[in-house]
C-alpha cells in the first residue's frame, strides 16, 4: 500500500508540474515578437515567432505586433500662410522597429503617434499656402512625415509613409478658385485665337503674293469661292466688286469736281439799278398827262 500511494503521488505531482508546464508555454505569431519582463526587468534577448517556454511565476510574456499600422488622423483645422481657413487630414503607416522600446519606452506608442501626428499636421498647415495644399502634396507629405519620424524614433518605432487625404475649404473660397480657373481657361482661348489669326495672316500674305504674281489665280479663286457658296443650296450669290474699279473711280471724282468749278465762275453777276435821291434826274421819252385836266373839263 505504501508503494501504491507513493506512486500515486509521484503521478500527481508529475501531472502537477506538467500543467504548470504546459501553462507557461506559450505561442507567438509571425507577425509577433515577445518581451519578456523577469521579476519586473526587462530580457534583452527578444523571442522569435513559435513555441516559447516561461519559467513559471517568474516570467510574464508581453507580445508586440510588428505589421505596419495604419493610423487614420482627425481632420485638423487650421489657418495657411495666406490666411486661408481649412480642414485637412491625413493617414499614417507605421510599424515597430524595436519591440524593447516600444513596449518600455513609451506606454502606448498607438496613441503617442496619434498625438504627434495631429500636432504635426497643424504644424505644416500652417507653414504651407493653399497653392502648396492643393497642388504640391509631395512635398508637404514628406515634411510631414519628418515631423513625425523625428520623436517617433526614440520609441523605436518607424514612420513608413504620410499621406494628406483631402482638403477641405469654405464655399467662398472654393467659388473663388473656380472664377480663376475660369478666367485662366478664357485668356488661354483667346491667347490661341490670336494665335490662330496670326498665322492666317501670314499664309493670306503669301497668298496675296502668290496671286499678285499671277493674276490667273485670282480669278481661279474666285470661281472657288462662287462653287463653294452655290453647293449650300441657297439663293444668294456674292460676286466681289474689283478693288480697281473702285479705285479708278476715286482717281475719277476730284478731277470732275475741279472741270465744274470754272463752268460755276463764268456766270455774269447782276446788279441792281442806282436810283437816285429826287424825281429831278428822271427824264421820260414821252409827255405825261395830267390826270387833274381831264376833271376840270
Amino acid at each position: 500500500m505504501t508503494i501504491l500511494y507513493t506512486l500515486a503521488a509521484a503521478a500527481a505531482a508529475g501531472f502537477g508540474v506538467l500543467w504548470v508546464a504546459v501553462q507557461n508555454i506559450r505561442v507567438i505569431k509571425q507577425f509577433e515578437r515577445g518581451v519578456v519582463y523577469r521579476f519586473g526587468r526587462v530580457q534583452s534577448r527578444i523571442r522569435p515567432p513559435g513555441l516559447t517556454w516561461l519559467i513559471p511565476v517568474v516570467d510574464r510574456l508581453q507580445k508586440v505586433n510588428m505589421q505596419i499600422i495604419t493610423l487614420p488622423v482627425p481632420a485638423q483645422d487650421g489657418i495657411t500662410r495666406d490666411n486661408v481657413t481649412v480642414r485637412v487630414d491625413a493617414v499614417i503607416y507605421f510599424k515597430v522597429e524595436d519591440p524593447v522600446r516600444a513596449a518600455v519606452d513609451v506606454q502606448d506608442y498607438m496613441s503617442a503617434i496619434a498625438q504627434v501626428a495631429q500636432t504635426s499636421l497643424r504644424s505644416i498647415i500652417g507653414k504651407s499656402n493653399l497653392d502648396d495644399l492643393l497642388s504640391n502634396r509631395e512635398r508637404l507629405n514628406q515634411g510631414l512625415e519628418l515631423l513625425i519620424d523625428s520623436p517617433a524614433l526614440g520609441w523605436g518605432i518607424h514612420i513608413d509613409r504620410v499621406e494628406i487625404k483631402d482638403v477641405v475649404l469654405p464655399d467662398s473660397m472654393k467659388r473663388s478658385i473656380a472664377r480663376q480657373a475660369e478666367a485662366e481657361r478664357e485668356r488661354r482661348a483667346r491667347v490661341i485665337t490670336a494665335d490662330g489669326e496670326l498665322q492666317a495672316s501670314e499664309k493670306l500674305s503669301q497668298a496675296a503674293e502668290i496671286m499678285a504674281v499671277e493674276p490667273a489665280a485670282l480669278q481661279l479663286r474666285l470661281l472657288q469661292t462662287v462653287v463653294e457658296v452655290a453647293a449650300e443650296k441657297n439663293s444668294t450669290l456674292i460676286l466681289p466688286f474689283p478693288v480697281e474699279l473702285l479705285r479708278f473711280l476715286e482717281r475719277s471724282t476730284p478731277e470732275r469736281e475741279q472741270a465744274s468749278a470754272p463752268a460755276d465762275s463764268e456766270t455774269p453777276e447782276l446788279t441792281a439799278p442806282k436810283v437816285p435821291d429826287d424825281a429831278s434826274g428822271i427824264t421820260l421819252n414821252g409827255p405825261v398827262a395830267n390826270p387833274r385836266s381831264g376833271q376840270n373839263a
